[in-house]
């Protein structure tokens, strides 16, 4: 029988579906007229039927009646176990998910940076006060335009210079005793024209500002010797050089010259004064001169009238060794080399 015919009711005749002929059969057994068979069965309905034949018997084989059946899944407590864990993941990932909401709103964190740090194109900004428990390596630090840089530190506040070896080539410390300056030369300099006010190295120390001044009560102490072209006390102010325990000694190879232009020059001691001109001669040259406090010499005169007189004028008179002295003056020179005062001098 080929496919898509059917016979109903016992009938042999085989009707063509397509053709409504079955329709009748089916209402209509007994009636229904038969016909002789006019088809013919072909090669293919042949190799069609054969087809089926065979697929029916290998569908009919004999199966081993002790068969066992294995279910397939997971049922009992393995089902419940595997429940349990995967509730258990998904309230772990709600938990981890809170944690990581609530870090992030804590932590202040955008697209330009967390907190109070600020990454921009120029670098990391930071706003308000920081605090760095470990070494920062930066090339520069700068604060904002309206507001201070500040670096504060509980002990001392430290900043090294290295070189590319990583060898210290400066150093510099703020304690709470003193600042330290370690490095070969020391330089500050003025901020308009940068011309060096102050340098200091292993060799020398230079002063470069135009003027240099000392306002403690003590004045300037120096151990050793000091080489200047100029010294002057400031405007309507007195100069004094003292040295309270030894002696003051000015040297020049080409002379020294003190000069008062506008007022008194003295020069005072507890001993002697010495004026002394190995080569040269000592010149005074004033309208007035005046030695006060020079002792007075002896004169005996025959006439009782000059001794009576008071004596206004008197002579000076020098002993040999260089020593000065009055004599009261007379007709003639009254200076006698056997005075007491150049014997006992």
């Amino acid at each position: 029988m080929r496919k898509g015919q059917k016979s109903y009711a016992g009938v042999p005749e085989i009707c063509n579906e397509s053709s409504g002929n079955c329709e009748e059969g089916k209402k209509n057994p007994a009636t229904f007229a038969v016909a002789p068979q006019t088809e013919e069965v072909t090669a293919e309905s042949a190799m069609t039927r054969e087809q089926y034949i065979l697929a029916t018997q290998q569908n009919n084989l004999p199966r081993a009646e002790n068969a066992q059946l294995y279910p397939v899944g997971i049922y009992g407590w393995r089902k419940r176990c595997l429940y349990f864990f995967v509730l258990l993941l998904l309230v772990t990932m709600i938990v981890n998910l809170a944690m990581t909401i609530w870090i992030l709103k804590v932590m202040n964190f955008t697209v330009d940076g967390m907190g109070n740090l600020r990454v921009t194109k120029k670098g990391i900004r930071l706003e308000g006060i920081s605090e760095f428990l470990l070494p920062l390596y930066v090339k520069e630090i700068h604060s904002r335009k309206d507001s201070p840089l500040v670096l504060q530190s509980d002990r001392n506040v430290t900043v090294n210079a290295r070189n590319h070896m990583g060898q210290l080539t400066g150093q510099l410390t703020v304690g709470a005793e003193a600042v330290e300056a370690q490095c070969k030369r020391f330089e500050v300099r003025a901020s308009e024209d940068g011309r060096v006010l102050f340098s200091a190295d292993e060799d020398e120390i230079t002063i470069g500002a135009e003027k240099l001044k000392v306002t403690g009560t003590e004045g300037a102490v120096f151990g050793h010797s000091v080489e200047t072209p100029h010294i002057r006390a400031e405007p309507s102010q007195d100069l004094r050089l003292e040295s309270p325990t030894r002696s003051l000694i000015m040297e020049a190879p080409r002379g020294v010259q003190v000069s008062a232009a506008a007022g008194d020059f003295k020069a005072a001691c507890r001993k002697e004064l010495h004026l002394q001109s190995t080569e040269g001669e000592i010149f005074l040259n004033a309208d007035t001169i005046r030695l006060g406090n020079l002792p007075t010499g002896s004169f005996s005169s025959s006439s009782p009238s000059s001794s009576s007189s008071r004596q206004t004028v008197y002579e000076l008179c020098v002993c040999p060794n260089g020593k000065l002295y009055l004599s009261p003056a007379g007709v003639g020179s009254t200076c006698q080399s056997s005075s007491s005062i150049c014997l006992w001098s």
